[in-house]
């Protein structure tokens, strides 16, 4: 369903289920507990999905990528800790070996 762009500002990237908050939380932890060494070479292997440390992802900028993905009608987002690191990366995804 296509929202207007005021909408999606507020409501995009998070969806409540029944029990949860009606806004996303923010999530203050930096690192998340398994319970076995194999859970989290899993996350690394991305045999799963999930989050093990707060610098690689994190729930709260999960929400935000997802509410910026809509907002600029992409597939997805990416959010980073500076302008710098933005940057770099954009830069890297269109230069070529050479």
């Amino acid at each position: 369903m296509n929202y207007r762009l005021e909408t999606n500002a507020i409501q995009a990237g998070w969806k409540p289920t029944s029990g949860q908050p009606r806004v996303a939380p923010i999530i203050q932890s930096t690192t998340y507990a398994y319970d076995t060494a194999q859970d989290v070479a899993d996350l690394f292997d991305l045999k799963a999905a999930g989050h093990m440390y707060t610098r690689i992802s994190n729930p709260t900028c999960d929400v935000l990528e997802q509410k910026i993905a809509v907002l600029e009608g992409g597939v997805a987002a990416l959010a980073t800790s500076s302008g710098q690191a933005a940057s770099t990366i954009a830069i890297a995804n269109i230069c070529t070996a050479g």
